[in-house]
């Protein structure tokens, strides 16, 4: 087919371009100036995006056009595709048509936990032979792309809540068609685009109970939301935790040097293995897919084994640099429960270290006042807090917009030093003037926080040369 793109350079546009162009297709698109990563990802692949938007663009017309979900109706390309009545569908549509018909998808859904998940699914799939596609929000340094069309039978992706197009106001993953859903964590979440967490909480239950009867729902057993929401699964369930009550319970938690020691007890029999990653939450991710894989009759020595040497996600706790015994660590964390795992994870890997964290309120969520006392518990166990500016302190106004000065202060009565910027380059300039030989700087945020990750670290390699 010939296949235009509106809006080529999303993070989950260019992969799926480079899925069709590698599957056949003739691929175009345009979009903005584009930067790497997505840049360099559709040159490789041979794309060469048009800049800007025109009608002209759909000249000759295309057989089919896919519409990313930034662009708005106005858009005059979408407007011009639905002029001349060009085939219209949204990327998880396209996803479902050309990536998913005929293979067995295996889902991962959740407030929490979802990209690291569906990396440890993919990579323990492919270690143990099964060869899987997979689409990814994250980069599985493993594999070094987030994307593979493979050749087994099972497709693993990120099941996303958000909606899929302005003509598909549904959440993305409605359209997957699981036939193995793993449900990782059910909380409030996407501010911006539910009203409250009834609304998301349905369209979790909606999934759900459109599994097929054959079908399998693997569900965190430890969160009282994933229990009552999993009630209307047509299909069997398979529970996994932390606590005792499950399927599949991991125990004996030990976080060393070399990653996390835990045991999985499960079938009547118990195996020790090792998982090159810290938290309580991701032993609890691996839990998941040790449940899936066993389910699909991969031997336990295997995954054990796959699970081993993963090598972790980008930006996912991911270490820049170290430079005169400072330590850089970039992490996507923006939910104040992510941020209580992510400094859990850290004191777990970082023992003895002084715990600095610089938070940027990012999304539309991140940055509204109603998470205040989240964030208190969620910082709670930072030696200390540096706090950028909420990025989209306009558009939510002041009346729904984080009080960062008072979040700061809220934590310095509670025992946590904290200041707030306001610029990032401030604060930047804070973090490099009083880090110490011993520090860890954690960088948090879903965006790209300015590029502070890696000018820090080369600030502390100016400093080190001075």
């Amino acid at each position: 087919m010939d296949v235009h793109f509106i809006a080529i350079g999303g993070t989950g546009m260019a992969p799926l371009a480079c899925l069709l162009k590698r599957q056949g297709h003739r691929v175009r698109g345009t979009d903005g100036p584009l930067y790497p990563p997505m840049s360099d990802l559709l040159a490789e692949a041979g794309i060469e995006p048009l800049v800007g938007f025109d009608p002209k663009h759909l000249d000759p017309a295309p057989d089919l056009v896919i519409v990313g979900n930034a662009v708005v109706r106005s858009n005059v390309e979408a407007v011009e595709a639905e002029r001349r009545g060009i085939e219209r569908i949204s990327m998880p549509q396209a996803i479902a048509r050309f990536l998913l018909e005929g293979r067995e998808p295996l889902v991962v859904v959740g407030t929490h936990g979802k990209t690291t998940t569906t990396s440890l699914a993919a990579w323990v799939y492919a270690e143990c032979g099964r060869d899987p596609g997979f689409l990814i929000g994250g980069v599985p340094k493993g594999f070094g792309v987030s994307f593979r069309l493979g050749t087994g039978s099972r497709f693993v992706i990120e099941g996303d809540e958000y909606n899929a197009a302005y003509f598909d106001r549904g959440p993305k993953f409605l359209h997957y068609r699981p036939q193995t859903l793993i449900f990782t964590h059910a909380e409030f979440d996407h501010a911006d685009l539910y009203r409250d967490q009834d609304e998301l909480f349905g369209r979790f239950a909606e999934l759900i109970s459109r599994l097929p009867s054959s079908g399998r729902l693997v569900a965190c057993w430890d969160q009282e939301s994933v229990r009552r929401l999993s009630a209307s699964a047509p299909c069997e369930i398979v529970r996994y935790g932390l606590e005792p009550g499950a399927d599949v319970v991991a125990t004996g938690i030990e976080p060393a040097a070399d990653g996390t020691w835990f045991s999985v007890v499960a079938e009547g029999r118990e195996a020790r293995l090792r998982l090159p990653l810290w938290g309580r939450h991701n032993v609890s991710n691996a839990l998941a897919v040790w449940a899936a894989a066993r389910a699909d009759g991969i031997d336990p020595a295997a995954i054990a084994e796959a699970l081993a040497s993963f090598g972790g996600v980008r930006r996912r706790l991911e270490e820049v640099g170290e430079a005169g015994g400072v330590l850089v660590v970039d992490d996507f964390a923006h939910h104040p429960t992510e941020v209580a795992a992510s400094i859990e994870a850290l004191r777990a890997r970082y023992p003895g270290r002084r715990l600095r964290v610089l938070f940027e309120p990012r999304s539309l969520t991140a940055g509204r006042r109603q998470f205040h006392a989240a964030y208190l518990r969620g910082f709670g166990g930072a030696d200390e807090v540096l706090l950028a500016p909420v990025f989209h302190r306009e558009r939510l106004g002041h009346a729904e917009a984080l009080d960062v000065e008072a979040l700061a202060v809220a934590l310095g009565e509670r025992g946590v030093a904290a200041t707030a910027f306001e610029s990032v380059s401030a604060l930047r300039a804070r973090a490099i003037a009083t880090a110490a030989p011993g520090d860890v700087l954690a960088t948090m945020s879903s965006g790209a926080f300015e590029g502070l990750p890696r000018s820090l670290l080369g600030d502390l390699q100016d400093r080190r040369r001075a």
